[in-house]
């Protein structure tokens, strides 16, 4: 953190507290957001370079850095369950939430969805299917934020991204007999789920919201699909 980050990080509270009272606009406070993400990022960015650089001279640094980055915390602690006990295992508490995920699902559509499944429950001749043209493939993935995590398929966005130009063609392939075929590779059905605490006791079931991370290709489909359609 250098004088002028500080500073800067300083002055977006301070616009916060005025916005809140009224002078300054939503927009004014978010540019002065995005400088300070920036300036942020660029320090990181300019540690890391330096760490880099010197670790033969600073190991100690180098790897209390490493190490700071691997610490992870515990995303839920102890649960109740039916009958009041506490719930310390791993496994307990996965099934606990998904048995209370699972009760309050419901397959009842809304008047909305169930004009949306009638439109897709349409009959669709092969030469009616829209192509999955290579240049819009490398258009979605040349706009993929280089900041989001990869999914459980292992693909970064980043990489995704810097291949746009190679990837396009077999990934469009791809996107087009999954589309003709009604089918999604395996890989990108698959979700890493996260239990988040939205409000209330973090030791009630019930106030935990599952929040997924897909696939990236899987998203860029999912993009295209709806594309189609608008």
């Amino acid at each position: 953190m250098s004088k002028e980050l500080l500073e800067k990080l300083k002055g977006k509270k301070e616009v916060y507290r005025m916005w809140k009272k009224g002078p300054p606009t939503w927009e004014e406070y978010r540019n002065v957001v995005k400088v300070c993400r920036d300036a942020t990022r660029k320090a990181k960015a300019h540690l890391e370079l330096n760490l880099a650089r010197d670790v033969k001279d600073n190991k100690k640094g180098f790897f209390k850095y490493i190490n700071s980055k691997r610490k992870t915390r515990e995303n839920v602690g102890l649960l109740l369950n039916e009958v009041g006990a506490l719930v310390m295992g791993d496994t307990e508490k996965a099934e606990l939430l998904n048995a209370f995920s699972a009760s309050v699902f419901t397959a009842k559509a809304g008047p909305q969805e169930s004009q949306t499944l009638e439109v897709g429950q349409k009959v669709w001749r092969k030469e009616d299917l829209p192509l999955v043209e290579e240049d819009r493939v490398r258009e979605h993935l040349s706009k993929l934020n280089i900041h989001k995590l990869m999914g459980p398929c292992g693909m970064h966005p980043r990489v995704l991204r810097e291949l746009a130009d190679g990837i396009a063609r077999p990934l469009s392939i791809i996107f087009e007999r999954s589309w003709r075929k009604g089918e999604v590779p395996e890989d990108w059905r698959k979700a890493n789920v996260t239990p988040v605490c939205k409000k209330g006791r973090k030791d009630d079931s019930g106030n935990y919201r599952p929040v997924s991370l897909t696939s990236i290709p899987g998203k860029v489909l999912e993009q295209l699909i709806l594309g189609s359609h608008l």
